[in-house]
């Protein structure tokens, strides 16, 4: 029983590993690819002269596409890929529902109707994100305030609230897209649905980045209580554990993150609901295994798929229609082997 435990842990310690491994390989490729190429070697050293001493060999155009416009992009995916990729799995966890996404409780929506009223307000790209991750977390506190006004605070009740609440961003979005201006702000707003990381900024880093790692931290550390909540809450209050106090306090960690992920890239779907899913299918159902895998593996697809958008064609395809294409047929792939075990 010892080895096979000690077999386990191994396995499990060079899973994360490879994926770290894996992560900074695609991070690499990430600044060398694009329009303009630059070489592994010259990127490595690009880095590194901001903390060593580096004969200069790279001219000051690749140093400047490297610092200015693809690493804080390339930090932007890391971020909104392990944000979406653990909110999801911290979802699915709380909810006990494998088909959980990260915009259940309406955030996402929410998010894109504050955004979409600062497009329309011609507001700067900073006031377009602080509007989304503000009227995110708005969303997100009324479906949760719902249940409490109508004294039911169930897990049904509160899906249904995230239900009734994205359907009524939905409605707003729908206002909103009507009376704007088709050639200008229909087209912005549209774009931004889409999800894309085109304007992503140090500034937008140095803002939202705090959030989703304080978030991140949080639901890491709590990974072994959605074990707990997973087994039901009578077994979970059997455990001493407080299981609204930490199911809310847990949610809340989630929504924030899928407030910050969608102010900074815009709505990008799919990535919540199938990573999660590759994650534990790697490492088994247990959270505090499948949590560190599920934000490495958002991280690695989401810096992958921001590749790919910018470099398979000249004109920047939104990431949306790439987790979509991708996401979509390895999901119905993960269903079908579901039912293979369990027939």
């Amino acid at each position: 029983m010892k080895d096979n435990k000690k077999h386990k842990k191994a396995e499990y310690g060079i899973l994360i590993t490879g994926l770290i491994i894996l992560l900074a390989a695609t991070c690499v490729i990430a600044l060398c690819a694009g329009q303009y190429s630059v070489s592994v070697p010259e990127v490595i050293k690009i880095l590194a002269s901001r903390f060593v001493n580096v004969t200069k060999t790279w001219s000051n155009t690749a140093e400047g596409v490297v610092f200015t416009l693809r690493l804080p992009r390339m930090i932007g995916a890391v971020l909104v890929g392990s944000a979406l990729s653990l909110s999801g799995a911290a979802y699915q966890g709380v909810f006990k529902n494998p088909l959980v996404a990260p915009d259940l409780l309406g955030v996402s929506s929410g998010a894109c109707v504050g955004a979409s009223v600062a497009i329309l307000l011609h507001l700067n790209s900073f006031g377009v994100q602080a509007m989304a991750f503000v009227a995110g977390v708005l969303a997100g506190g009324l479906t949760l305030f719902i249940p409490r006004l109508i004294k039911n605070t169930n897990m049904t009740m509160l899906v249904l609230s995230g239900i009734i609440v994205k359907g009524i961003m939905d409605s707003v979005m729908g206002i909103i897209k009507y009376v704007a201006d088709p050639e200008t702000e229909l087209q912005s707003i549209t774009y931004w649905q889409l999800g894309s990381l085109t304007k992503v900024l140090p500034r937008d880093l140095f803002t939202v980045g705090p959030v989703i790692i304080a978030a991140s931290v949080i639901i890491f550390l709590l990974r072994w209580r959605i074990n707990i909540l997973s087994l039901g809450d009578r077994e979970a209050k059997t455990l001493g554990v407080s299981v609204t106090v930490v199911r809310n306090f847990i949610i809340i960690c989630a929504t924030l993150l899928t407030a910050s992920a969608v102010c900074i890239s815009g709505t990008i779907g799919w990535i919540g609901l199938v990573i999660p899913h590759f994650a534990r299918m790697l490492t088994g159902p247990d959270n505090t295994k499948a949590i560190p895998a599920s934000i490495l593996i958002g991280a690695i697809f989401m810096v992958a798929i921001d590749t790919l958008a910018r470099a398979l064609t000249s004109v920047e395809l939104p990431l949306s229609i790439l987790t979509g294409i991708i996401g979509a047929p390895f999901y119905i792939i993960i269903l079908a082997r579901q039912r293979m075990k369990l027939s």
